[in-house]
């Protein structure tokens, strides 16, 4: 009997209709013959209902009870499945994340996931029964209840189907599959019947919403076999593999962008070894995120202007520390800039073709799009442009790399 690990998102278990359809769709894969664990997210909204009233009751919070309450979320959906389960006949129990174990280090808020003893788990599942996993949580070396962050609960059900070696992770959202790029913007997207490993995890740090980066990279270290599927129709949906198992590699794969990039410009920075460190090192002890970095020194060679992207959440914070070291630095101006986008054009295909960077150069050219900043990896290539360009310089982009749907 296959064992199916599947995962259910916000969306998809927002009431108790909704529920109720998720039970339908366990209760098909059970039908088949298969053994079923399912990972839940909290309904939709209730995270940040719950995160929101941790702030106002306490905007320095125990890190500690933040965990116990914003864990509540998942614990209501995973009993609510199990009962409609239940109902219709499906034999169903559902766990917490100390009950099954899911251990977990002790950094509340974003543990990171250290071991999960499937014991009792195997012996339900090979009875028949479903077990309901509240995704997002585990249990600190303590005791104390623990939450993975930021994409936890798809973490939790690729963590979980790597330690039961399931055949596959089925992760059910509001999406039916992972496209070529965001068919809201770019209606010729097509969607991708499989996808490797490394494609998806540029695709996802890129800015793609279908999968968590987290979650990509535990199902590539543990080659975790991934399909992407919609909570509401039954199209086939998108599957994340290993390279291996895609016979024919595409050039091009997917064109991700990201709004959430602000431009930082340091004019006339002093050239002298240890400036990077100065400018950088400040910025990584406050936990500011830098990505992309160019850097162009002067025609006397005594002077640099460095140029490099935060978040825009982190732009004032940003700004305001390198302030603190204008006399250490020794620059002339701060020039901040928040309307600007990032766009990748990502492929494995890149490894054995030339030529692709110079495609999305000339095409972006040819409409006018000014790139401000570059940015490569071997499967990867990133540009900076004006905010105001993005739509134009996706459908530009998908239609100079042969992606748009016949």
């Amino acid at each position: 009997m296959a064992l199916i690990v599947q995962k259910f998102g916000g969306t998809s278990v927002a009431n108790v209709e909704r529920i109720r359809n998720v039970a339908l769709r366990v209760k098909r894969e059970v039908d088949a013959g298969s053994r079923v664990a399912v990972v839940v997210s909290a309904m939709a909204g209730v995270t940040n209902q719950l995160v929101e009233w941790v702030r106002d009751t306490a905007p320095l919070h125990d890190a500690r009870e933040y965990d116990v309450i914003v864990a509540s979320g998942e614990q209501v959906t995973s009993g609510l499945l199990a009962l409609a389960l239940q109902q219709i006949g499906i034999p169903a129990r559902s766990f917490l994340g100390w009950q099954i174990p899911l251990r977990t280090d002790g950094m509340h808020g974003r543990a990171r996931i250290e071991a999960i003893e499937t014991e009792d788990m195997r012996k339900r599942l090979d009875d028949g029964q479903v077990c309901v996993v509240a995704g997002f949580q585990g249990v600190a070396p303590d005791g104390r209840i623990t939450t993975l962050g930021r994409g936890g609960s798809d973490t939790s059900a690729v963590a979980l189907a790597a330690a039961l070696g399931a055949e596959r992770c089925d992760i059910y959202t509001d999406v039916d599959g992972v496209y070529t790029c965001d068919p809201r913007i770019v209606t010729k997207a097509r969607k991708l019947d499989k996808v490797t490993y490394e494609e998806m995890l540029e695709m996802a740090s890129q800015g793609a919403k279908v999968l968590q980066t987290r979650s990509v990279a535990m199902a590539m270290k543990h080659r975790v076999r991934v399909q992407v599927l919609s909570s509401f129709d039954d199209r086939p949906g998108t599957l994340v593999v290993d390279e291996d198992e895609i016979v024919e590699q595409e050039l091009v794969s997917g064109i991700a962008y990201s709004r959430d990039e602000a431009k930082v410009t340091l004019t006339r920075v002093a050239d002298r070894p240890g400036v990077a460190s100065a400018i950088f090192g400040p910025l990584a002890a406050a936990e500011i995120n830098v990505d992309m970095i160019v850097q162009n020194v002067s025609p006397d060679g005594a002077a640099t202007d460095i140029t490099f992207t935060v978040t825009k959440a982190d732009l004032d914070k940003t700004v305001a520390l390198l302030e603190q070291k204008r006399d250490e630095l020794k620059f002339d101006r701060i020039l901040p800039d928040p309307n600007v986008v990032k766009i990748s054009v990502i492929g494995v295909g890149m490894r054995s073709h030339a030529g692709i960077a110079n495609r999305m150069f000339e095409a972006l050219a040819e409409r006018g799009i000014n790139i401000q900043v570059i940015s490569t990896s071997e499967i990867k290539i990133s540009v900076l442009i004006a905010e105001e360009y993005i739509e134009l310089a996706l459908r530009t982009l998908h239609t100079a790399y042969g992606l748009d749907a016949a």
